[in-house]
């Protein structure tokens, strides 16, 4: 039964890592009994419409997902309200998402007609230097973090050659058996994948802290890269699966085929990868430290050549970094001029439309 009030949980929308722009939200825009699509230019105006409709479906307590801009952490790109099925967002930027099913599923809001043309042609020099500028930035960021990429898979091939498996499986068995117990669920697993962090503005950013501020019991990962975090995690998901319990898997940043978290929300229970570039310590008696670094062998020699790849790693890190919060300087800037050429009336009597809407939907 709904409650008096509902939850708000925030992830990442889209994220930038060492193969691109990514997002989850395929299994959304495929399953949700509602999608909305958002058309726009660049904007700010819209994250506030999405906030003010995160918050309304709050009050009526529902639990809603926020997708938050990597590129503008305090920005919206999309909600998901998860007992209506509703699922709304910006589906211009960063990535642009088309709708497949007009007149089903899918509805179409369009504010490509609420500026002021005049303005729009007496800005199009300095938006275009802008855009310009932001594009050549972001480039190089992209390739600053592929090749950051290629560098961590060169950390964690040094680190697997002196890792203890045997441990590892040994602990991975041990963490089933005391998560779960004999717990058997006559149903069929339900499953979501969702971005918790990506680099932004100069440096990472991830919502760990409100994916897992509600539950009992958190599992903080501590291992170096290459050492099996992400190979235990997936092998608890697995397991959870194997036995009817629903798992919610996030993964951060560089590497989008990795998992840094699994939840298993009927047993309020959550694991992640609680070292760089999302630290975090135990804090409170629900947070519990798995610490697998002492399954890795020291190794003087290693050491060594691991020392120098971590220097060549932070280089790269710290450049990507740098031309990220460049690109996203500018992309705000362009968002900037182009909400000044808003015709705020045009567009409130677009929005009166779609609150009208979303006020059917309870």
């Amino acid at each position: 039964m709904i409650g008096i009030y509902g939850h708000m949980t925030e992830y990442m929308g889209t994220a930038y890592t060492g193969k691109g722009i990514m997002h989850k939200y395929d299994e959304l825009l495929e399953g949700s009994r509602k999608v909305i699509f958002l058309k726009c230019l660049p904007t700010h105006a819209l994250s506030q419409v999405l906030n003010d409709m995160a918050l309304y479906f709050v009050k009526k307590g529902h639990n809603v997902d926020r997708f938050m801009n990597p590129g503008y952490v305090d920005k919206t790109d999309a909600v998901f309200v998860k007992e209506l099925s509703l699922f709304i967002l910006q589906a211009s930027h960063p990535i642009s998402f088309e709708p497949t099913d007009v007149g089903g599923r899918h509805q179409v809001f369009c504010f490509y007609d609420v500026y002021h043309q005049e303005q729009l042609f007496d800005q199009t020099d300095e938006v275009s230097q802008l855009v310009k500028v932001g594009k050549v930035c972001f480039e190089k960021s992209m390739v600053a973090l592929a090749k950051a990429k290629v560098i961590h898979d060169e950390w964690e091939a040094v680190n697997i050659q002196r890792m203890d498996w045997e441990r590892h499986s040994a602990m991975t068995e041990e963490l089933k058996a005391t998560i779960f117990g004999t717990i058997e669920l006559a149903k069929q697993a339900n499953t979501a994948h969702r971005i918790i962090g990506s680099l932004s503005a100069g440096s990472a950013h991830d919502f760990i802290p409100s994916i897992t501020k509600r539950l009992k019991r958190r599992l903080l990962i501590k291992g170096l890269p290459g050492t099996g975090k992400s190979t235990m995690m997936r092998a608890l998901g697995k397991e959870a699966e194997n036995r009817g319990i629903d798992v919610l898997y996030g993964w951060c940043g560089l590497d989008p085929s990795s998992i840094d978290l699994v939840l298993f929300p009927e047993l309020s229970i959550g694991l992640f990868d609680a070292t760089k570039p999302h630290a975090y310590d135990a804090e409170s008696p629900r947070d519990e430290l798995v610490d697998i670094v002492p399954l890795c062998a020291e190794n003087e020699l290693l050491e060594q050549q691991i020392d120098d790849i971590r220097q060549r790693y932070q280089k790269t890190i710290t450049t990507a970094g740098n031309h990220m919060q460049v690109a996203m300087k500018s992309q705000h800037n362009v968002r900037v001029q182009l909400d000044r050429a808003l015709n705020i009336e045009a567009f409130e009597k677009k929005l009166q439309d779609l609150y009208a809407l979303i006020k059917t939907m309870n």
